[in-house]
């Protein structure tokens, strides 16, 4: 071997080509699809934890392990065989200390057990680099990103020509660009200029259980989270449209500008989707716009079953709708819809010479994200979505819906035919909250209740046999599921009830 060929700017030239190697990728790419082929057996069988629950500084500790000490040394000449077996032992790694959405017995967040093909289709982006901003750099990205914008206004109910859509990475940013139109519509000179600096403050009127990103949203606009206006709910936590139009015609005779009213489509905390019929009945006699939050129930358009639930959703401004929960894809994948496609436009207000073309036909400005979005450079986050719609047609989107909605209702009259636990509302979907409360427990005080649930909750999750969630319920604690994984069947729901009343049974002989 010459000098030059053992100096560190020959030994920088091979890492870098076996990093670049076709043959590398070929390899591993196998091994990846052989170890997740098997992870999917393993967990989809429940021969596992659902949740492979390690302290979080044990994980640390090892995450930064794998860093330091894990390299193949390439100063050497080495086989493509040594780098793949590396590989394999880090997706190992990964698997082995992730979570387990795909496990029938996840029934937690609001985060699917995904259509594993997609993550295969979200590869090409990854692997290939489509970033998105204007549409030379990411045109089949762009355009499949446009495709399925205007396959979902229909189902919203508008005209692709006259409406308009994008991709966010979320439904917090797509919330907050939502608001950040109805502030610029509302207050042309805001961009400019700022919120008015005199007399009563713009506000922002939410429903009561929106998720916190609304509040967040009004923080980052320069309303100020005092200005989001909640209005009262319901008996089944869903806006009251009574309350609102009392809460519109008090702000309005104090002089306060309305930005929007902002309905939700559903609610976090129970799943609630708000009556939008005459929510926008009192928006457009008062000529305010009406955003709807619908990241989770904008699916329930796809299933002619559960599309009662958004009816009068078309009369919306805005809304959101985020893929990435129940239209079963990889994360982030969020919608933003304006039903007048100028609106769209009106979020900002720059100029970027070095990016946009003068000479590009405006007619085709639709496909320049970058004007559009809060992000300058996006991910091709449509990739997964685009492949399943593609492979499968429209009607395994509207079959997921409905089977894991319909859990949502075989889970609630479970729980009515138990002596010793509390459904705590109706669903409307695939969440739910309840209560288990044994016999010992039927006269126990708020404090003792909420110990109890906070307890039982923790025991189960770390013992790997179910996941569910915490929350509060009118001041005391409670469990929360979001039957979001499709292959969860009646039997495991009985499981968790047995679960939940066996490890019930400890706690309560402990405290």
């Amino acid at each position: 071997m010459s000098a030059d060929e053992d100096s560190p700017s020959a030994t920088a030239r091979r890492r870098i080509a076996v990093a670049y190697s076709p043959q590398l990728f070929e390899a591993a790419g196998h091994r990846l699809a052989e170890l997740l082929a098997a992870h999917f057996r393993t967990v989809q069988a429940s021969e596992g934890n659902v949740l492979n629950w390690i302290p979080p500084p044990e994980n640390f500790r090892r995450a930064l392990e794998s860093l330091r000490d894990s390299h193949v040394d390439v100063s050497t000449d080495v086989r493509t065989t040594e780098f793949v077996d590396q590989f394999g032992r880090l997706v190992q790694l990964a698997l082995d200390r992730g979570h387990n959405l795909h496990d029938p017995r996840y029934v937690g967040h609001q985060v699917p057990a995904t259509i594993p093909i997609a993550g295969l289709f979200e590869a090409i982006g990854s692997a290939t680099n489509q970033p998105m901003a204007i549409y030379e750099m990411g045109p089949w990205s762009t355009s499949v990103e446009q495709a399925l914008i205007t396959e979902l206004t229909g189902y919203i109910g508008w005209n692709a020509g006259s409406s308009a859509g994008i991709l966010t990475h979320g439904a917090s940013l797509a919330n907050l660009t939502a608001l950040l139109v109805a502030r610029n519509v509302a207050l042309p000179q805001s961009w400019e200029q700022g919120t008015p600096r005199s007399g009563p403050p713009p506000v922002l009127i939410s429903q009561a259980d929106a998720h916190y990103c609304i509040s967040r949203s009004a923080g980052i606009l320069g309303l100020g989270t005092d200005q989001v206006v909640k209005v009262p709910l319901d008996a089944r936590r869903r806006m009251d449209p009574a309350a609102l139009a009392e809460t519109i015609t008090r702000l309005k005779q104090a002089g306060h500008p309305i930005i929007a009213v902002v309905a939700c489509a559903c609610a976090t905390p129970i799943g609630a989707f708000d009556p939008l019929e005459p929510i926008a009945d009192l928006c457009e006699r008062h000529g305010i716009w009406l955003h709807v939050d619908a990241a989770h129930g904008g699916a329930a358009l796809m299933s002619p079953r559960y599309r009662h639930l958004l009816a009068g959703i078309e009369r919306a401004d805005s809304l959101t709708w985020d893929a990435h929960k129940m239209l079963f894809v990889p994360a982030l994948c969020a919608f933003l819809f304006y039903r007048n496609k100028q609106h769209s436009y009106e979020a900002f207000r720059q100029n970027a010479p070095y990016l946009f073309d003068p000479t590009w036909n405006p007619e085709w400005q639709d496909f320049e994200s970058g004007l559009r979005t809060i992000e300058c450079t996006k991910r091709a986050a449509a990739f997964g979505l685009w492949g399943v719609w593609s492979m499968f047609g429209p009607q395994l989107l509207s079959d997921l819906v409905e089977t894991t909605f319909d859990l949502g209702r075989v889970l609630y009259d479970k729980l009515e035919q138990a002596a010793d636990f509390v459904a705590l509302h109706e669903p409307q979907c695939n969440i739910l909250v309840f209560r288990h409360v044994p016999a010992e427990l039927q006269d126990a005080a708020p404090e003792l209740l909420s110990e109890f649930q906070w307890k039982l909750r923790t025991a189960v999750v770390q013992s790997g046999e179910y996941y569910v969630v915490p929350t509060m319920f009118n001041g005391v604690a409670a469990l929360r599921v979001t039957l979001i994984n499709p292959l969860t069947t009646a039997d495991h729901l009985d499981n968790l009830l047995d679960t939940l009343r066996r490890t019930g049974r400890q706690i309560l002989q402990q405290m």
